[in-house]
């Protein structure tokens, strides 16, 4: 661990809000997109009053790796061709799996940062993005419901939340936890941030991962880990000191992660000694009508009422 604490979060930049008739590409960086939930999504974007255009690889397979949505070199290609294209006013993602990671270096960033501040959504696998677009673009970005996902796709709250985000994100500065509770009472300040617990934990030591949570309310989720496994990435945040001086944590869905009490043990034992507030079952992630969150903005985290309070609109 180094002498010198990491600065602690900033607020990053803004990009504009969506408007009726507004472009939005849909692209797919990580896991292979099933077409006929493609096509349901593009068409709940068109009940927006959108212009969703899928990208031109979104529907590829991998010759060879049947996890991946086309080759590395194209799913790049996708995305940045959708970001530095003047028309387009956001990115959303098609789907997680794995992927991203495998494009963060095949990104001309200089020219993204050239092509000005617009939306990046998604989550799960997109965590890799998220945390690259802070670093590289030091852009907000929303952790919100993916195009082709089923939990987005058969859930009216889920597509509710994100649209005012996009459209109107002044009525979604107060964003109420769904199930959950105190793990850790408490209140606390600071830019939100985090994303997949897995992917957090793997990104540690490449030039896109941040110095630490510093100063952060700490969004964790994740999906189809066992509760060893959801230790041993919490435990190589806090020996690497990634956790040292987070303001608060959220903690999301969980599933397919085994029995909640199992996990929730994990949970406590690993986050309970950081002395912050911590929120639980908040309901961000691959739950059902999953809430959007936007990282890189400051909020107040209140732990014992469940709430979250953006302290300016996601987007402006």
């Amino acid at each position: 661990m180094t002498d010198r604490a990491p600065h602690p979060q900033a607020p990053l930049r803004r990009p504009p809000r969506l408007a009726p008739g507004a472009r939005v590409a849909v692209v797919a960086p990580s896991g292979p997109v099933p077409e006929e939930r493609l096509e349901t999504g593009l068409d709940v974007l068109r009940g927006w009053d959108l212009d969703p255009v899928a990208a031109p690889h979104v529907l590829d397979r991998h010759p060879r790796f049947p996890y991946l949505a086309g080759t590395d070199a194209d799913r790049a290609a996708d995305l940045q061709r959708a970001w530095c294209d003047p028309s387009v006013a956001a990115v959303i993602c098609a789907r997680g799996g794995y992927g991203a990671q495998r494009v963060v270096d095949l990104l001309d960033w200089e020219a993204m940062r050239a092509a000005g501040p617009k939306v990046l959504v998604g989550f799960s696998d997109v965590t890799a993005l998220h945390e690259a677009f802070a670093a590289r673009l030091g852009l907000v970005t929303l952790h919100g419901p993916m195009a082709a996902g089923v939990d987005f796709l058969k859930n009216a709250r889920a597509q509710d939340h994100l649209r005012a985000t996009l459209f109107a994100p002044e009525t979604a500065r107060v964003i109420a936890g769904t199930s959950g509770g105190a793990l850790v009472p408490g209140r606390a300040r600071g830019v939100l941030l985090g994303g997949c617990l897995s992917l957090l934990s793997a990104d540690l030591g490449t030039p896109y991962a941040r110095p630490s949570a510093r100063g952060g309310l700490l969004c964790l989720e994740d999906v189809g880990e066992q509760p060893y496994r959801l230790d041993r990435s919490l435990t190589q945040l806090l020996r690497a000191g990634w956790l040292d001086g987070v303001r608060g944590v959220l903690l999301g869905s969980w599933e397919e992660c085994g029995p909640y009490e199992r996990v929730r043990d994990v949970l406590a034992d690993r986050l309970g000694g950081l002395g912050v507030p911590v929120a639980e079952e908040f309901g961000f992630g691959h739950g059902a009508g999953a809430l959007t969150v936007p990282f890189g903005v400051g909020a107040e985290l209140d732990a014992d009422a469940g709430t979250l309070t953006l302290d300016e609109p996601a987007l402006l």
